[in-house]
Order: C-alpha cells, then sequence, then structure tokens
C-alpha cells in the first residue's frame, strides 16, 4: 500500500537544466494513490531481480544508503528523498539523457502467513511526455486544447527495493524502458545493481553460453550443418521445457551426446564464465520465466540466399543436405500438411 510520496523535478545537468526538490510530501486523496500504485508497480512483471553494490563497501553505495535510512527511520524520507534526487542529477554525462520528475515511495507491505510484512521502496522517474486533449463545454460548442502529460501505460524508469536480504545488498526488481542512447544510466550509474545469484539468473546465462557456443564455437571445431545446429537449438530449449531441475551431466548427455562436443562445451563455458566474472551453477531450479524469455533468441530458421527459410521445430532425421549439378539442396519430409 503507498503510504508516502514525494517528486522532485531532476533535470540534465550537463544541458545546465535546473534541479528542483520538493520540500514536502505530497498529499494525495485515496483514489489517486491507487491509480499511482497502478501505474508504478504494474510494470515490474519479470522474475529477474536485483542486488545493489559497490567496488569497496555497500554503505558507499549512495542509493543503498539512502533507502537503508529510509527503511531505519520513515522520518527521514523527505531528507533522503531529496539525497536521490542530487544523486541523480550528478551522475548525468550524457547531453541524451531527459529531464523527468522523479517519485520516491514508501510501500507498506501486506501480512504474510507468518504474521511478517515486507515494506519496500520504490524509485520511478518518468521522462517522456505524450499529447493529450482537453474538451471543454463552451455554450452550445465544445472547445479543444491540446497539452501534454505523463501517460499511465508503461513506466520510463524505475526500481523497487524491497526490505530483505539487507546485508546482501537488498532484493530489487528493476525497469528501463527508455533508455536514451545510455543504457548504463539507471542501472549502472545511478543505481548501481548486478543480477542476483538465483534460479533465473543460472537458467538465463545457461541457456545464453550454450547457445553462443552452438552458433560460434561448434561450427570452427566440427563439421556441423545449421540443421545441426538447428536441432541442438531445439534439444536444449525441449530440455529446460521438459524439467523442473537442470543437473550439467544430464543437459550434456542429453543434448550433446558426442565426448568431444561436450568437452568443447565446458571449456567454453569456463571461458565464458571468466571472461564475464561470473560464475554458473551446474545444478539448480528451472525459472520458467527466463526459459521462456531466451527462447526469442532460439531461432532455429536456415536462410537460403534470398529465396527461402526453413524453420525447423523438430526431428533432425527428416531434413537432410546434398548437392547435384543443380546447386546445394535440402530434402524434407513430412506426413501431412498443415
Amino acid at each position: 500500500m503507498l503510504s508516502k510520496i514525494i517528486v522532485h523535478k531532476v533535470g540534465n545537468k550537463i544541458n545546465q537544466e535546473s534541479l528542483i526538490l520538493l520540500q514536502e510530501e505530497l498529499k494525495l486523496e485515496d483514489d489517486m494513490k491507487e491509480l499511482l500504485q497502478d501505474f508504478f508497480l504494474k510494470n515490474f512483471k519479470s522474475e529477474e531481480q536485483f542486488r545493489f553494490y559497490s567496488d569497496s563497501y555497500l554503505v558507499n553505495n549512495p542509493v543503498y544508503s539512502s533507502v537503508s535510512e529510509i527503511f531505519e527511520d520513515k522520518n527521514k524520507f523527505v531528507w533522503e528523498s531529496e539525497n536521490l534526487a542530487k544523486h541523480l542529477y550528478e551522475i548525468t554525462e550524457n547531453p541524451r539523457v531527459q529531464s523527468g520528475e522523479l517519485f520516491i515511495v514508501y510501500f507498506e507491505g501486506e501480512e504474510n502467513a507468518d504474521g511478517n510484512k515486507i515494506d519496500s521502496i520504490g524509485i520511478f522517474k518518468t521522462e517522456n511526455k505524450n499529447p493529450f486533449l482537453k474538451i471543454f463545454p463552451q455554450n452550445e460548442t465544445f472547445e479543444i486544447e491540446k497539452d501534454y502529460g505523463i501517460g499511465l501505460s508503461k513506466l520510463d524508469k524505475g526500481a523497487l527495493i524491497y526490505n530483505n536480504d539487507k546485508e546482501s545488498g537488498y532484493i530489487l526488481s528493476v525497469v528501463d524502458n527508455n533508455k536514451n542512447g545510455d543504457m548504463y544510466y539507471w542501472f549502472e550509474d545511478f543505481l548501481k545493481v548486478k543480477q542476483r545469484d538465483d534460479e533465473y539468473f543460472h537458467t538465463q546465462e545457461t541457456l545464453t553460453v550454450y547457445k553462443d557456443f552452438i552458433t560460434q564455437k561448434l561450427p570452427e571445431e566440427f563439421e556441423v550443418s545449421k540443421a545441426d545446429q538447428a536441432d541442438f537449438l531445439n534439444k536444449s530449449i525441449n530440455f529446460f521445457k521438459e524439467k523442473e531441475e537442470f543437473k550439467y551431466d544430464d543437459f550434456v548427455n542429453e543434448v550433446l551426446q558426442d565426448e568431444s562436443v561436450i568437452e568443447s562445451f565446458s571449456n567454453f563455458k569456463s571461458d565464458y564464465e571468466q571472461d564475464m566474472q561470473i560464475s554458473i551453477s551446474e545444478d539448480f531450479p528451472i525459472n520458467n520465466q527466463a526459459v521462456k524469455k531466451q527462447q526469442r533468441h532460439f531461432k532455429s530458421i536456415i536462410k537460403l540466399d534470398k529465396n527461402f527459410h526453413i524453420y525447423i521445430h523438430g526431428d533432425r532425421k527428416m531434413i537432410e543436405t546434398g548437392q547435384d549439378d543443380k546447386g546445394k539442396f535440402y530434402r524434407l519430409y513430412f506426413e501431412q500438411e498443415k
């Protein structure tokens, strides 16, 4: 439930725009609170979660420090909201970053079955202004005016910080739907967050490293056709859809099968982890939302010159390759047209 809210106007410092700080909380009617709460929270649909981090100590992360103070003492809400606005203003180093309203919101959590509740703090920035019409009755006709305001369909930028796991950097949900040509401004420069080491992360990263291996490394080391690559991609997605838990040995034996290919993938995975400075577990519960999101990138399509695209969804045995005096060809087998 939305219990506290304040808004500040944060311009672009590089473009010599102003920072305007409100000195007190907004006093809103219940229906406006419900409208804003729905607008702010409906954008957090992904199960992907983040945590604050710092290159030294967590307390040196300005956003972490401010939200910690608010969770400890709600009387510091206005003061720390100003600190958050000042921090956002100071880190702007890209002239393309748009000015906007910065909303700081305190949400009181609902009690769960154990009688506990987890409060949260929302930090939301609105940047885009949408045109709308205002229509006024005027005698026996109507007068129409054009104006600009904040659309309620999609939030530009937002972070929802749950008062949980403080020692590890809290638990956050983050969105950035308006990057303005600067993908680091919200996640890295302002919030300074990393993805949490959870089942979503391990599912996502395992599928990512596997896709990169099949599409980049495998053709370099082995004689594989595009149909073989498509088959590997299909098998992997089906494995993740059918299983509840990922076990590395089961995966490579069922999907890759060949010992030389398995060894190559193991080496590729190790190099990937070292390059990305991450550690991917070999045993974890599979997150279905991460699978669904990654599946979009597992496109099993064979592109033949500019004439044909072949979409492969199933049995590798139903497609053959060859070459004759007319050129290269694919032979497809099927039971019925649909």
